[in-house]
């Protein structure tokens, strides 16, 4: 195996999928990438067993000599990123090493068979359909921070994909917030079906999705999802368990209405929760016509009050939230209006944008 490529050409995929190999492994292999050479065409495949990611490219000076071989990915992308711009590279196998050489710097590194590389099994996929990178980006920027991170209720740990007709619905929840983005598109399927992607899956095919104009394949099987597109094949294990009934949390009849500035409740949010309590994080809202009174306090006796003209005429309230979950709901929204629905204090408020928006969030009140 032998070629030469360019360090910006080499150095794009590398990094993508040494992002999924961990850097502390039981097997050795798993902290190397797998370098595969078909005529001019290199792929580079990095897994931890529950995330595949291979990345694509071409060779600007023509077809090397083609072979298979697996190399230390963090000290591979350490020595491309310490190249210097415009540089090229020349990839050899000598026995059972690895020769890196770039104009007058040259490296030699250990390499493992390519036989024992494990693959992610693939099953055939059960539902099939495109969408736009921009389009698929926007559902997970728009619901993974409401991901739990290391919950016992392993199932929460990550992200519901629900794909029926005409619809993909990505639903993320903590048990303390959730949230729901729904794309409608051309999506053909014959039953519905929903599937969980675990937190680090989620998380690394955002980091994929750059070229928003152009379309991703996604293959959902029984246990893998798969994403493909012209540069890169990423594969995932889904997560084994049962999303729980998220509609039955949506807040059905909330009789007190609210609509106001989103940027004006942000950045007020953001003022009070300077003086909230560090690990409780609460605020208070005193709802009244045409006002939203919001109230922080800390163990220091210390108090921040903001006061935001909102469109609202009723009853008063005073409820208490987490300001960081409403924070993230506001930072992810993007209308200038932002309606927020609630009936009493210890019922869930609804957030949502009052223009026809694809999101919904449901924030959990706080006893304060």
């Amino acid at each position: 195996m032998k070629f030469s490529i360019s360090r910006e050409a080499l150095l794009k995929p590398l990094n993508l999928v040494a992002g999924v190999v961990e850097r502390r492994q039981t097997l050795p292999i798993l902290s190397n990438v797998m370098l595969v050479l078909d005529g001019d065409q290199l792929s580079i495949t990095g897994t931890d067993l529950e995330v595949e990611l291979v990345g694509r490219v071409g060779l600007d000076a023509g077809p090397g000599a083609a072979g298979e071989i697996t190399v230390p990915a963090r000290k591979l992308a350490d020595i491309c990123k310490s190249l210097q711009d415009g540089s090229e590279i020349e990839i050899s196998v000598d026995g059972d090493r690895v020769i890196v050489r770039s104009g007058r710097s040259r490296f030699t590194l250990s390499s493992l068979p390519a036989s024992d590389f494990p693959n992610v099994e693939e099953g055939p996929g059960s539902q099939h359909f495109r969408v736009k990178q921009g389009d698929l980006k926007r559902l997970i920027d728009r619901t993974s921070f409401a991901m739990a991170q290391q919950d016992v209720r392993y199932y929460l740990n990550g992200m519901l994909w629900e794909v029926t007709a005409g619809q993909l619905r990505l639903v993320a929840t903590d048990g303390h917030r959730l949230a729901m983005c729904t794309l409608k598109g051309d999506i053909q399927t014959g039953d519905g079906t929903q599937v969980i992607l675990p937190r680090k899956g989620v998380i690394e095919l955002a980091r994929l999705l750059m070229n928003e104009n152009d379309d991703v394949e996604v293959v959902i099987g029984s246990n893998h999802i798969r994403a493909t597109t012209k540069e890169f094949t990423f594969t995932s294990k889904l997560v084994d368990g049962k999303f729980p009934e998220y509609e039955r949390v949506l807040p059905r009849s909330s009789s007190k209405l609210v609509f106001g500035s989103r940027d004006e409740l942000r950045q007020a949010f953001s003022r009070a929760a300077i003086l909230s309590n560090e690990k409780y994080r609460g605020v208070r809202l005193l709802l009244s016509d045409g006002n939203l009174k919001i109230v922080a306090n800390n163990p220091e006796q210390e108090e921040a009050e903001e006061t935001v003209a909102v469109d609202y005429q009723g009853e008063e309230l005073e409820i208490g939230f987490n300001v960081s979950y409403l924070l993230d709901v506001l930072g992810v929204l993007t209308g200038e209006k932002v309606k927020l629905s609630m009936s009493d204090a210890n019922s869930s408020a609804l957030l949502e944008e009052s223009e026809d928006g694809d999101s919904l969030y449901v924030v959990m009140p706080m006893r304060l």
